[in-house]
């Protein structure tokens, strides 16, 4: 059971992801500022709109029990606490690149190995130096040898082995192409080289070679069999160079979410601190639209507080999302799948 048969699951992770197109925007593609300003419009209509229910007049919360206090003053607690833990967890992510020589030496010696190693088979001197044409490099491999082992099967005896080889080729090929054309405008510390990484599905091209190999393995002559043995070898290279590319990822986002925390807490605590500090009842008349202009204020101080979660909330929705897809390395799918359709189990 190949492509050719319905049975392998999108290449792309959008159609791999269940739900809304929507909802994957959300959590995947938009920018998070854009995430956190759409949350943030959402407090703030649904306060301004709950002022319609009439439960409770603002003006007599505010006078009568110190509703600015009690709203405001557990926000700046929040906010100091929130910022201090974002920080503390970013000090932890990035205490990693911290170490003796040798354990520096160490890592640089590996990363060294690894590149070699991709470079013997994709038989260039240099790899590319930056992640997007790295793994551009690797995707590019991958149409290579898929084309070799195509021509490689061309004077098999066996009919349905040469359909399966070619389909699986068809298929590698095309998806390595896609996903080639996505990173040749990608550039590392934009999401844009994650998620086209995520979009070659090498889990499911490395089972379906394995699967070819075990059910055709009297079929297979030694010029295919080392073929296919030179594609899997390529796709294992492009799993560790993904998940090393990934941590390197969420340990920028990991910056990012630090920095934008802080330049969000300081406007917020001043918002908080004069909404308590100054703003009273009587200072505070008119309305626009049927609004009293202190539900309109209140509304959006309260929102304005909390800008640094709702930036916390949008960063960690996608480290979150992409953590859980790429939980695995390798032949194992951990995704939701329907596996009577979706994996041939029988030997």
């Amino acid at each position: 059971m190949g492509d050719s048969d319905g049975s392998a699951p999108s290449d792309t992770m959008r159609g791999r992801v269940r739900g809304s197109r929507w909802k994957f925007w959300l959590l995947m593609d938009a920018n998070r500022w854009i995430v956190a300003g759409l949350l943030l419009s959402f407090v703030f209509l649904s306060l301004v709109g709950g002022s319609l229910l009439d439960l409770s007049p603002m003006r007599r919360v505010v006078s009568s029990f110190n509703g600015l206090w009690w709203l405001f003053s557990p926000g700046i607690n929040a906010i100091v606490t929130g910022v201090t833990l974002v920080v503390t967890i970013n000090q932890l992510v990035l205490s990693q690149e911290l170490g003796p020589l040798g354990d520096q030496r160490e890592r640089m010696q590996g990363a060294i190995d690894f590149r070699e190693d991709v470079e013997s088979w994709l038989e260039t001197e240099t790899s590319p130096p930056d992640p997007a044409s790295f793994l551009a490099a690797l995707v590019d491999g991958v149409q290579t040898h898929a084309d070799q082992l195509e021509g490689a099967i061309e004077g098999n005896d066996d009919e349905e082995l040469r359909n399966r080889v070619r389909d699986y080729a068809d298929s590698l090929t095309k998806n390595a192409r896609e996903v080639g054309d996505e990173l040749s405008d990608a550039q590392f510390g934009t999401f844009d080289v994650i998620t086209s990484a995520l979009d070659f599905n090498y889990s499911w091209k490395i089972y379906e070679a394995r699967r070819l190999r075990r059910e055709h393995a009297d079929s297979l002559d030694e010029e295919t069999e080392e073929a296919l043995d030179e594609v899997l070898d390529v796709l294992e290279f492009f799993g560790p160079a993904r998940e090393h590319f990934k941590t390197l990822y969420f340990q920028w986002e990991l910056v990012n979410l630090s920095r934008v925390m802080l330049y969000a807490s300081v406007p917020a605590l001043v918002v908080a601190m004069v909404m308590m500090l100054y703003v009273t009842p009587s200072a505070v008349t008119g309305s626009t639209l049927g609004f009293d202009h202190l539900v309109l204020l209140v509304s959006a101080a309260a929102t304005a507080t909390l800008a640094p979660f709702m930036l916390l909330l949008s960063y960690i929705l996608r480290i979150a999302t992409v953590a859980k897809r790429t939980l695995a390395m390798g032949p194992f799918i951990l995704r939701e799948t329907a596996r009577s359709d979706d994996i041939d189990w029988e030997s």
